[in-house]
């Protein structure tokens, strides 16, 4: 036990004293914001890695997925690692940077404000984003609970306080770099952490080639008849696990608080490395996650679904390790749940002062008062999440659990296409865009409230966020066809920002 304490001591103190060390980068909105725009390609990276996964992925979609589809819900990873990470950078990355670096815009509704030359869009994303980032923020809770009453035998309501005054503490004190800063040590604690806990689980089941053979012998009838279904290479379900795929790995393009690390990176020549280390970061974490939820069902002797949900699931893997690992899983989990929750607090902090707050309802705000605003309103939205998740806790209220995949569709759902449109396209209109928020976040609000009169296949929220992104890549470009184009002028403003001359000096060839 004394172990574990020091453990989690010597981490907080890690998280507050560099929130503290960050202050002077926070003392306008933006630095506080975006770091002054000049983050390196290795904090941004690990930002952007830590923020793609949380304690949900880890404890929640691991066990939930790998006890559904087995051994091939490794595939989850491998579609974070290259759509989600690896082919965002790529495609959004310098674009990103570059367009809203030229528009001077800090958040998504200000990319959209700028972009498409409307008040409304800006407030109209700015509400979407309130919404449902909230129960986004709410559900990082999930999957503690249980890890903290096995490794401490503590309340689960001290560790929802502790993490959630300390993130509150270093992101009010230090910021975006405050942030960017804990989530590369964050990084690399989930790093090695994932890597030791995959070898001890493998270990004290034979081996990997062992529990393999072992996994391969199981069988559910409910899940497939096919024998060895769950060690094989696409699982029982493939078409499910595709929508897993689409929804977890295509959705980080339409995240305000995944794109908005491309906002704050320093230079074209930064992302080109960020996109490596992002990959490589994903490949470890990510795919180390799922590969080990995959193994799940060699504990179903042990696991009591009806009891403990998925979410027991993982944990239950785990409860055997010795107290150093089991310290280091605790901290593990600690750090994705507390460097997505910072994201996401800075988030809906910054877009609600900047892009609803300011010029609305309080008017000629200053550097100051803005600042003050957004730290005000992290500590309202960290309590907020923390009363949800109590209430969670405390009532067996699942649903709210389940909000993080109706979140996330919505989101991406709603932002996806038009900010990807709005990078690459001129033709793009802003009927278009309103079309896309309207049908991505009414999608996800009518399968919340309406689940059972959704065709099967769309009952699942995350189907239903996967079907919502493609959905809206098809419906932008085809309302854009048929409504009112932007002006010329205003476009090729907005887009000369690509249109970078270089100049080279000239050498007179010897002779000539």
């Amino acid at each position: 036990m004394l172990i574990k304490v020091c453990m989690l001591v010597v981490f907080f103190g890690v998280m507050v004293g560099i929130g503290f060390y960050c202050r002077r980068h926070a003392t306008d909105v933006n630095g506080f914001v975006l770091g002054g725009r000049n983050v390196g390609p290795w904090l941004t990276a690990f930002a952007y890695g830590t923020s793609y996964f949380s304690a949900v992925i880890f404890v929640g979609y691991a066990g939930q997925f790998g006890w559904k589809y087995g051994i091939a819900s490794t595939w989850i990873g491998i579609g974070n690692a290259v759509l989600g990470s690896m082919l965002a950078w790529i495609v959004l990355g310098r674009r990103t940077r570059v367009m809203t670096h030229h528009l001077n815009s800090a958040t998504m509704p200000q990319f959209f404000e700028q972009r498409f030359q409307s008040r409304g869009l800006k407030i109209g994303a700015s509400a979407i984003i309130f919404i449902f980032l909230i129960p986004y923020t709410a559900s990082l809770y999930n999957g503690l609970s249980r890890l903290f009453g096995m490794a401490f035998n503590i309340d689960y309501t001290v560790c929802i306080f502790v993490m959630a005054v300390l993130t509150g503490v270093y992101v009010i004190a230090g910021g975006y770099m405050a942030t960017a800063i804990n989530d590369f040590i964050q990084g690399l604690i989930m790093l090695f952490g994932i890597a030791a806990v995959i070898a001890a689980v493998l270990s004290s089941n034979g081996g990997f080639l062992e529990s393999l053979n072992k996994l391969a012998a199981i069988e559910d009838a409910s899940a497939s008849s096919q024998p060895g279904v769950f060690a094989s290479f696409f699982g029982p379900d493939p078409l499910n696990l595709l929508g897993v795929v689409i929804l977890t790995s295509l959705g980080t393009w339409g995240l305000p608080q995944m794109v908005q690390k491309f906002y704050a990176i320093k230079s074209e020549e930064a992302i080109d490395k960020g996109t490596v280390i992002s990959t490589l970061f994903a490949v470890v974490v990510s795919g180390g996650c799922y590969f080990l939820g995959g193994f799940g069902r060699l504990y179903s002797e042990q696991v009591d679904l009806a009891a403990g949900g998925f979410d027991s699931i993982i944990p239950t893997m785990l409860s055997n390790l010795s107290p150093l690992l089991i310290g280091l899983v605790v901290i593990l989990v600690l750090s994705a749940s507390m460097s997505t929750l910072s994201s996401l607090v800075m988030a809906s902090s910054s877009t609600l002062t900047l892009d609803f707050l300011k010029d609305t309802c309080m008017k000629d705000m200053d550097d100051k008062k803005q600042l003050l605003t957004m730290r005000a309103l992290i500590i309202v939205f960290i309590a907020v999440s923390v009363v949800i998740a109590i209430i969670q806790y405390k009532s067996n209220i699942t649903f709210i659990a389940q909000l993080m995949g109706v979140s996330w569709g919505a989101l991406a759902g709603a932002f996806l296409a038009p900010f990807l449109y709005g990078l690459y396209w001129k033709k793009a209109t802003k009927a278009a865009v309103w079309t896309s928020f309207i049908f991505g976040s009414g999608l996800m609000m009518l399968n919340m409230l309406f689940r059972s009169s959704f065709p099967v296949l769309l009952q699942s929220p995350i189907n239903a966020g996967a079907a919502a992104m493609l959905i809206g890549l098809v419906l932008v470009p085809a309302v854009s066809m048929f409504t009112r184009k932007p002006e010329a002028k205003l476009i090729e403003d907005v887009f000369a920002c690509y249109d970078v001359k270089v100049y080279a000096k000239q050498k007179k060839i010897l002779g000539n």
